[in-house]
């Protein structure tokens, strides 16, 4: 199993710098707007080369402790550490300004979001401001299994964002790559998680750019299930991505199949520059 980091170590920065990392909303929210200013105001190739992009990891801290010692976020963030030229920044639900304050929402260039059971607790003001950022900023924003409800995620699309079954009735899904040109797909090869709860097609969102991941869900009654998987729009200046694998009680953020389409959505999703 891939290492693991606990909250302190995270939040201290010696810690964070050793594990290639920059973590904790709070403590690096005054680094991220000084990098952002370091952006605004380098010249030439060389300030831009300086300038790290920033990929904020967001949750709601409900996952159960027993899969996720130090929550979903945490395993993704720890996941993403060898990309090279990237700040990494964890954020909860229940952190200042709800893990989100305008200095680091300013600064993100992807943001991804896991939430299941508190989606009506994140402020609208906020939902407002991380549509702003996707539409009109061109932050790329990644949306994780129950996320498909989150606020955002419905705002960007804009429909109800159901699917037609929600059913806790698996033992396995087999992920295939449909879309191999695809940079998300980047190295992956068809690969087999535990899985307990599946959702089923249709999905009620517009139709996507690319779809570039199917699956199918092996039942307890040893029936299949086949459904979308992984989903591609862009909204306004950004990209979206939403990854239907990602159910609390599995711990496949620690898979290094899904950490490779972690880090590949990250690198597709952030705006050019």
């Amino acid at each position: 199993m891939a290492q693991e980091f606990s909250r302190r170590e995270l939040l201290w920065p010696g810690a964070a710098v050793a594990a290639g990392l920059v973590l904790g909303a709070g403590l690096n929210a005054d680094a991220a707007e000084e990098s952002t200013k370091k952006r605004k105001k380098g010249k030439g190739k060389k300030a831009k080369a300086d300038a790290n992009r920033c990929v904020v990891v967001w949750s709601e801290g409900t996952a159960p402790k027993k899969v996720y010692p130090n929550d979903i976020n945490t395993a993704i963030a720890e996941g993403l550490k060898e990309l090279q030229g990237w700040d990494i920044v964890v954020a909860n639900l229940s952190d200042p300004d709800q893990g989100l304050p305008a200095k680091v929402l300013n600064r993100a260039d992807v943001l991804i979001w896991w939430g299941h059971q508190k989606h009506n607790q994140v402020k609208d003001e906020l939902v407002d401001r991380i549509v702003k950022r996707v539409k009109e900023g061109g932050m790329g924003f990644i949306s994780l299994h129950s996320s498909h409800f989150a606020k955002p995620n419905k705002k960007l699309m804009g429909t109800p964002c159901t699917w037609g079954a929600y059913v806790g009735d698996s033992l396995t899904l087999k992920v295939s790559v449909k879309d191999p040109s695809h940079p998300i797909a980047k190295d992956v090869k068809e690969f087999t998680i535990e899985h307990n709860e599946r959702y089923s097609d249709p999905y009620a969102v517009p139709t996507p750019k690319a779809v570039v991941f199917t699956g199918v869900a092996t039942l307890k009654d040893g029936k299949t299930d086949p459904s979308q998987q992984g989903l591609t729009w862009e909204v306004g200046k950004g990209k979206v991505f939403y990854f239907q694998p990602g159910h609390e009680t599995n711990p496949v953020f620690f898979d290094p199949n899904i950490r490779k389409i972690m880090a590949n959505a990250v690198q597709w999703a952030a705006r050019s520059v």
